[in-house]
């Protein structure tokens, strides 16, 4: 509890601090849209065909704009709020998902390691989409474990947790489906034991009953799946149709940066995923997790072990496991790192939560002499992650672990702020800087800035008295950002933003300079 109260203190500090990413102002015209859609009763339409948004729910950012109607901040600074409670809410299941699995070390080991993960930690703030996904999934696989534990009569908790973490899950993203293969390839052990004890027509009767108590659940979940994502419940093969759609690349390509490469993300080598969580987790949840993933597949086999033991771990193995392996195999786009794949991270620090524990048992019951060593080394590992996070703050989400080199050692080969959040930041001190040198702008207009980058963000973060453009010949001040697709310029630098003395973004003072272009490399 003392944890997640410095979380969510922590969070309620410093949420401001973080900028805008290039959806965030597209997801919220998309959730006026929504609310103009109930508003209407459903009169107006322009939600369901809006961009290719409407093929994602848009629950998150409803209950942004609602609350920004009550609330006396602005709205992306309530976007933020609500993205730091929702990330809250995901450490506390994490928490309680652990605990009921592995015993109380294991739930606040399973705690600490995702609230020091600073992947899941920054994207909560600032990601609309798999933050909340993540958050949801979670959800899910607590009312999965429930459903283990207590087969083949489940309580109406149980029931509704399931119901709840189902419609939360696809109705954010359609990828929520993956639980349903979890679901079935987990459950597995604890089915077979039920042929061998109570034989086939006991066991099918028992299935039957499970899945019939779970209707009422199911319907509770495909209301809220259709409160939150509207347009998968106007056709009832919407949902079909977002799954086909999003499985084909739906963009126009463009190229990243990955291991000194740049990359077409259609092409993305398989090796993709598993090299940059190998680079940006912590390296004590990777150790723990690969542990627990190991451990997990050596006591299927073994008859001594509890079926319904058997059916959790597998059901969370394979929620931290299954979606890379898919990806691996399938190689769909690959872009932003591993944003989209966040949801397998609480998975995986249940799984380093309830390894810890289960490591911690056996040293006190064979070699309690090392328990010491053991935990000072869990701590140490915690503590990496932590300074990062501190020094990185607010741009946690980039953070690359001491194997890769830490962000300095990653930033000629990687992607770091993808989502251009150091923007925010740099129009911050150029507004200071302009109004400590009492500059003001040229008659009859305001200053101009050539942003490369998200724009949408720089023209928040900068205010009315900026115009935003491309164009970067009659611009007053260049706005940049520290990636390969981006300029450096012979002008004078005002404004550096920098975090391990890797540059996140600059601003340049261009005015009586001749600037073709910000971009380094051709646009897509």
């Amino acid at each position: 509890m003392l944890v997640l109260a410095a979380v969510a203190v922590i969070a309620g500090l410093t949420f401001r601090d973080y900028g805008l990413g290039w959806d965030d102002y597209t997801h919220a015209e998309y959730a006026d849209l929504l609310l103009r859609m109930f508003g209407s009763g459903f009169k107006d339409t322009a939600a369901l065909s809006f961009a290719n948004l409407y093929m994602y729910g848009g629950g998150f950012d409803m209950v942004a704009a609602l609350l920004h109607k009550v609330m006396p901040i602005e709205l992306f600074e309530t976007r933020r709020l609500v993205g730091a409670i929702v990330g809250v809410i995901g450490l506390a299941v994490t928490w309680r998902l652990a605990r009921r699995i592995g015993g109380p070390l294991a739930g606040l080991a399973a705690l600490l390691l995702l609230a020091l993960c600073p992947i899941f930690y920054g994207h909560m703030f600032m990601n609309p989409k798999d933050a909340p996904f993540a958050v949801a999934m979670i959800i899910l696989m607590l009312g999965l474990v429930r459903l283990a534990e207590e087969y083949p009569q489940p309580s109406p908790r149980t029931i509704l947790i399931v119901g709840l973490g189902a419609g939360l899950s696809i109705g954010t993203r359609i990828l929520g489906g993956l639980s349903l293969v979890y679901a079935m390839i987990g459950f597995m052990p604890l089915f077979l034991e039920e042929l061998r004890i109570e034989g086939t027509r006991e066991a099918i009767r028992r299935f039957a009953h499970v899945v019939y108590v779970l209707l009422p659940g199911l319907v509770v979940g495909y209301l809220i799946m259709g409160l939150i994502w509207p347009w998968s419940i106007m056709e009832p093969g919407n949902p079909f149709e977002a799954l086909t759609y999003f499985s084909h690349f739906f963009e126009k390509p463009w190229k990243e940066m990955f291991d000194g490469a740049l990359v077409s993300v259609p092409d993305m080598p398989w090796s993709y995923l598993p090299t940059l969580f190998a680079l940006q987790l912590p390296e004590v949840m990777l150790v723990l997790t690969i542990g627990a993933v190991i451990g997990t597949f050596v006591i299927l086999p073994r008859r001594e072990v509890p079926a319904r033991r058997k059916t959790i771990l597998l059901m969370l193995t394979l929620a931290a496991t299954l979606p890379l392996v898919i990806a691996m195999v399938k190689r769909p786009a690959l872009y932003n790192g591993i944003r989209h794949f966040v949801f397998v991270i609480p998975p995986m620090a249940v799984l380093g939560g309830v390894a810890f524990a289960w490591t911690m048992e056996r040293l006190r019951a064979n070699h309690r002499a090392w328990q010491p060593v053991v935990l000072a080394t869990f701590c140490f590992g915690l503590a990496l992650p932590l300074a990062e996070m501190i020094r990185l703050h607010p741009y946690q989400y980039t953070h690359f672990n001491h194997v890769a080199g830490t962000v300095r050692g990653a930033d000629d080969r990687f992607m770091l702020d993808y989502w251009g959040l150091a923007l925010k930041q740099a129009s911050d001190e150029l507004r200071e800087q302009l109004i400590e040198r009492q500059e003001v702008p040229p008659r009859n207009r305001k200053w101009k800035v050539a942003v490369c980058g998200p724009q949408r963000p720089a023209q928040v973060a900068l205010g009315p008295d900026f115009t935003i453009g491309w164009d970067s010949n009659a611009a007053d001040f260049a706005m940049t950002l520290g990636e390969f697709y981006c300029k450096g310029l012979t002008a004078p630098v005002m404004v550096e933003i920098k975090r391990d003395d890797v540059v996140f973004a600059r601003v340049y003072d261009i005015r009586g300079r001749s600037i073709s272009s910000l971009l380094s490399i051709p646009a897509p």
